[in-house]
């Protein structure tokens, strides 16, 4: 279990995540890839990392497009888990 950030805290460490409008403690990042290939192979390599951390991300994916909402559960807000996610997601998106 992470410690819970404030919300200005995390959106400070994780560039162009906004937060979600359903009330929660969560951020989100829309993505879009040139295929659904390329949107699958992005999605395998953070379902890689996350089960290496223990920690996964709710998304959703529609052909070329992967939306990605950050929040940890244990803490009902947001974490270190979530700022060292976002970043891996950010450094594969960037590749």
């Amino acid at each position: 279990m992470g410690c819970k950030l404030s919300l200005d805290e995390a959106l400070l460490q994780l560039s162009s995540w906004e937060l979600t409008k359903d009330g929660r403690e969560a951020v989100f990042k829309e993505f879009k890839f040139t295929d659904f290939k390329s949107a699958f192979s992005f999605m395998t390599s953070i379902a890689l990392k996350s089960e290496e951390t223990g920690h996964h991300p709710e998304w959703f994916n529609v052909y070329n497009k992967v939306k990605i909402t950050l929040t940890t559960h244990d803490v009902n807000g947001l974490s270190e888990k979530d700022i060292t996610l976002g970043k891996f997601i950010d450094n594969q998106y960037e590749k």
